[in-house]
C-alpha cells in the first residue's frame, strides 16, 4: 500500500472532508495534527512515505526535505500555487506536485472582519463585556475615509468592492498594479508613499516571496497616520514583525489586524499577544467548510490521478 502522510492538519478535520476508511485498502494514511519541531524532526517522521498532503505554506518542502525523503514520489498542496515547496528541488527528484481548487472569497470576507473590529474596538469591548463593563470606547465610521490596498489582484479587487460600498475612498498601489481593473472598479492608482501617508487603513493583498519581502518596515510605519490600521491576511513575512511591534507598543500608529505572521503557529510568547492594539487571528483566513472540502476531495482525485500515471493540476 502507498503511504500518505496528511501534514499540518491542526484541527484533525481531514477525516470529515474524505472517508479515508473507504480508500484503506490502497492507501495507508497517517495524519499530523501538529508540526514537526524542526526539519530535522519532519525528515525522521516522514521518511517512509511516498506522498505527502499538505496544507499551502504551512510545513516548507525545502530541497534538503525534498532530497532526505528517498521514497517521496507525490506532494499535493492545497491551492493552485505554494512558494514554500522547492519546485527546483522536486522536479530534479521527479516527485510530481499538484495542487487544488481554492476559494478567495473567504479571505477578502476576513479581512473586513478585521476591519470593523478595529474600527469598533471589537478586542476591548468583547473583553470588557465578559468582565461585566458596558461602552468603554468609541468607534468610528468607515464611510468616508481612506482605504489602501496593497495588490488589487482577486482578494484586493475583493476588499475594494466591499470598500466602496462602505462608502469608502479606495486608493491603491502595487509593483505591478493593472491600472484597467483600478478604473473598472474605479479605485485611484497612487504612488507606495502616497498610500502610506493618506489611507486611514492600510490592507496587503501581494503574494509572499522575496518581491514584497519586508515591504513594511519601521521606515513606512513611520509613514503613516498615527490613527491608521494596518491590515494583513497575505504573508507574515510582508511586514517586518519586530518593526511593527515596535510601532504598536510606541503608539506609532493606531493598531493592526492580523492573520498571517513570520512564524506560524505564532510562539506562545510573541510579544504581538500581549498588545491591546493587535487584533490577532490564528490564519484562518482560507479556513472554511466550503475552502477544505475542495481542498481534500481535490488532493485525494490528484494523488488517485497521479497514481494512475495521469497526474491533474501540475505545480511547475
Amino acid at each position: 500500500m502507498l503511504k500518505v502522510a496528511i501534514l499540518d492538519d491542526y484541527q484533525n478535520v481531514s477525516k470529515e472532508f474524505v472517508d479515508l476508511k473507504k480508500l484503506s485498502g490502497k492507501y495507508e494514511f497517517k495524519i499530523f495534527s501538529k508540526p514537526f519541531v524542526d526539519e530535522a524532526d519532519a525528515i525522521d517522521q516522514l521518511s517512509d512515505f511516498e506522498a505527502l498532503l499538505i496544507m499551502r505554506e504551512r510545513t516548507p518542502i525545502t530541497k534538503n526535505l525534498i532530497d532526505n525523503l528517498n521514497n517521496l514520489k507525490y506532494v499535493i498542496t492545497s491551492g493552485t500555487r505554494n512558494k514554500s515547496i522547492d519546485l527546483l528541488a522536486a522536479k530534479k527528484r521527479r516527485v510530481i506536485v499538484c495542487g487544488t481548487e481554492i476559494n478567495f472569497t473567504p479571505t477578502s470576507e476576513l479581512t473586513w472582519g478585521l476591519i470593523l473590529g478595529l474600527a469598533r474596538n471589537f478586542k476591548e469591548e468583547i473583553d470588557n463585556m465578559y468582565q461585566g463593563y458596558w461602552q468603554t470606547t468609541i468607534g468610528f465610521e468607515l464611510k468616508g475615509k481612506i482605504l489602501g490596498l496593497i495588490g488589487l489582484g482577486r482578494v484586493g479587487s475583493e476588499v475594494a468592492k466591499i470598500g466602496k460600498a462602505f462608502g469608502m475612498q479606495v486608493i491603491a498601489w502595487s509593483e505591478n498594479l493593472n491600472l484597467d481593473i483600478c478604473k473598472k472598479l474605479n479605485v485611484l492608482p497612487c504612488s507606495k508613499e502616497d498610500l502610506l501617508k493618506t489611507s486611514d487603513f492600510i490592507s496587503i493583498h501581494v503574494q509572499g516571496g522575496d518581491r514584497y519581502k519586508e515591504l513594511i518596515k519601521l521606515k513606512e510605519l513611520d509613514m503613516m497616520k498615527k490613527t491608521a490600521f494596518l491590515i494583513n491576511t497575505s504573508r507574515g513575512s510582508i511586514i517586518n514583525e519586530d518593526d511593527l511591534i515596535i510601532a504598536l507598543s510606541t503608539n506609532v500608529i493606531a493598531g493592526a489586524g492580523l492573520d498571517v505572521y513570520e512564524k506560524e503557529p505564532l510562539p506562545e510568547n510573541n510579544k504581538l499577544r500581549f498588545l491591546p492594539n493587535a487584533l490577532l487571528l490564528p490564519h484562518v483566513g482560507y479556513v472554511t467548510a466550503e475552502n477544505y472540502s475542495k481542498f481534500y476531495i481535490q488532493m485525494i482525485e490528484g494523488l488517485e490521478a497521479c497514481v494512475a500515471g495521469k497526474p491533474i493540476r501540475i505545480i511547475e
